[in-house]
């Protein structure tokens, strides 16, 4: 629990810390780029590397997989050992395994290659969200770096499709990799001179048991949900998420017997914190879904191709951008409580638009629906990551990052495997209703499938029994959005009410978090200085 007493903000930052961030911002725009880059090289590397269909999902998958397994032991060992230190030897490792991926010569080669940039991105996003904690101590400043931290990746995002679209135009598919080299070399020369060193005083040993505990709750949920989103509670995903839950409790349990853990749940207990890394996960989980529908939606029910559709979501990521720009200066004037309660509203109207929509000829109602929930949504994000950090003691700051990150990731898995389930639900149940008679039933069963599934069969069908199940298809799909809509838009308007009063008394403008630069109680312990070297 956290002393209740506000400390006098700490020193500004000057041109040095600003500099140094711009350091950390390039590394983030490229691990959030390496996410979405590869969609469009994939087709290439299949047929290069003469990949078969699992072989290629694991290609996309295993880099989420190490990224979310490794983040919280990689932020707790960043605390232990130096943040710098860990963070330039992640650069050093994600040049390496860059190189490794875009030279592959056989599938296993690129998986494996794709792992270890996972793993090395995981020692990264933290150390840079602690550096940052570090480096400004005064609340305003810090608010404003981490909106720009968060916007950078939410650039990489946005940018990911077209740098790789622009790039397989000119060159060989392994080329979406290589822009990490220099942005990585460039990481491993400033990053000596411009960014502190910190390390908690006084941290013990890296306990192995919990970090296998770890790895052994967190990879198989992610697993189980992402094949959930693919195909349905089957036996083996319901097993690896049961499996997690159980590997889960077993490592709270060790943590809270131990007295030097790998995760402090004591970071739990501030009410802050644990509300901050609630409306967090419940936003990445309504957005992952929403962003996922209507992915399928402008591809699938409005025809367009992955480019063209990728091109149609730029507008949201620039929102979102926008918005976590603009979250600071607003809270330079209004309470960031209201600000947060604010931005969460206006997502909420931006998903009443998608429930508006029909079927066919709702594009532009779905992107304006996008950019008004992406843009309100990212008013609160970078502020609950402010107060995540905030309520964290110092020392923990790369723990209290790694928490918050993870949330990142089991949000998206929880978005798309929860709220895609729900979607199919309601689609299989409307296409019932609306499959038009005579359709062979090799055509029905894989409309029912996805609507994907209904397209490809509607191309083999006459033309005129062809158009009626596309658009039976299309119509149930579409109920199917509206519903994940009408779902997400009172999650929104529930999180917009909670923040207003959850944050109200310790937000005013400006104001410092309640714990910055403080001691926990149940600690005591010491805010760390700068390490030489």
């Amino acid at each position: 629990m956290t002393t209740t007493s506000r400390p006098t903000p700490g020193p500004r930052a000057t041109r040095r810390e600003w500099t140094a961030l711009a350091v950390l911002a390039l590394p983030t725009l490229l691990l959030s780029l390496d996410v979405s880059i590869l969609y469009l090289a994939l087709p290439h590397l299949s047929a290069e590397l003469g990949a078969d269909a699992t072989q290629q999902l694991w290609i996309l998958d295993i880099y989420s997989f190490m990224l979310a397994g490794f983040l919280v032991t990689m932020g707790t060992l960043g605390d232990r050992i130096g943040r710098r230190r860990l963070l330039l030897i992640g650069a050093a490792v994600f040049a390496a395994a860059a190189l490794l991926a875009a030279f592959s010569t056989t599938p296993a080669m690129l998986i494996a290659a794709r792992a270890l940039l996972g793993v090395s991105g995981a020692t990264m996003m933290p150390s840079t969200m602690a550096l940052i904690r570090n480096m400004f101590t005064d609340p305003r400043q810090m608010q404003l770096a981490v909106s720009v931290w968060f916007s950078c990746f939410m650039g990489g995002m946005a940018l990911g499709p077209l740098a790789g679209g622009l790039m397989l135009q000119h060159f060989w598919w392994g080329s979406v990799f290589l822009p990490a080299v220099p942005v990585m070399a460039l990481l491993l020369a400033a990053g000596p001179r411009l960014l502190p060193e910190y390390r908690a005083p006084g941290a013990g040993r890296v306990d192995l048991v919990s970090v296998a505990l770890s790895l052994a709750a967190i990879l198989p949920v992610i697993y189980g949900l992402k094949e959930v989103a693919r195909g349905g509670w089957q036996p083996l995903p319901a097993a690896a998420v049961a499996t997690g839950a159980v590997f889960t409790v077993l490592f709270v349990r060790r943590q809270r017997r131990l007295a030097d853990p790998l995760l402090d749940l004591r970071l739990l207990s501030s009410r802050s914190f644990s509300t901050a890394l609630g409306v967090m996960l419940l936003a990445g989980i309504v957005m992952a879904g929403v962003t996922l529908m209507s992915t399928t939606y402008l591809q699938a029910v409005e025809g367009l191709s992955p480019f063209a559709a990728g091109l149609w979501l730029v507008p949201q990521n620039i929102a979102m951008i926008a918005g976590s720009l603009l979250a600071p200066v607003l809270a330079r004037r209004i309470r960031p409580a209201y600000v947060m309660a604010a931005g969460l509203a206006v997502a909420a109207c931006g998903l009443a638009l998608h429930t508006q929509i029909s079927g066919t000829g709702g594009l532009a109602l779905l992107v304006a629906g996008l950019i008004l929930a992406s843009g309100g949504v990212a008013l609160p994000m970078p502020m609950t990551m402010n107060l995540m950090l905030g309520a964290a003691p110092p020392q923990k700051a790369g723990a209290a990052a790694a928490l918050s990150e993870a949330s990142g990731e089991f949000g998206v898995a929880l978005g798309v495997a929860t709220l895609g389930s729900l979607a199919a639900f309601v689609y299989r149940d409307r296409l019932a209703e609306a499959l038009p008679g005579g359709v062979p039933a090799g055509a029905a069963d894989a409309a029912g499938e996805s609507v994907a599934g209904a397209v490809a069969a509607a191309g083999r069908l006459p033309a005129a029994a062809g158009a009626e199940l596309l658009e039976g298809a299309r119509t149930a799909f579409t109920g199917g959005l509206t519903t994940v809509a009408w779902l997400g838009a009172a999650v929104f308007t529930v999180l917009a009410v909670v923040s207003a009063l959850a944050f109200r008394r310790g937000g005013a403008p400006d104001s410092a978090p309640a714990s910055a630069g403080t001691e926990t109680a149940a600690e005591g312990a010491a805010v760390p200085q700068p390490v030489a070297g």
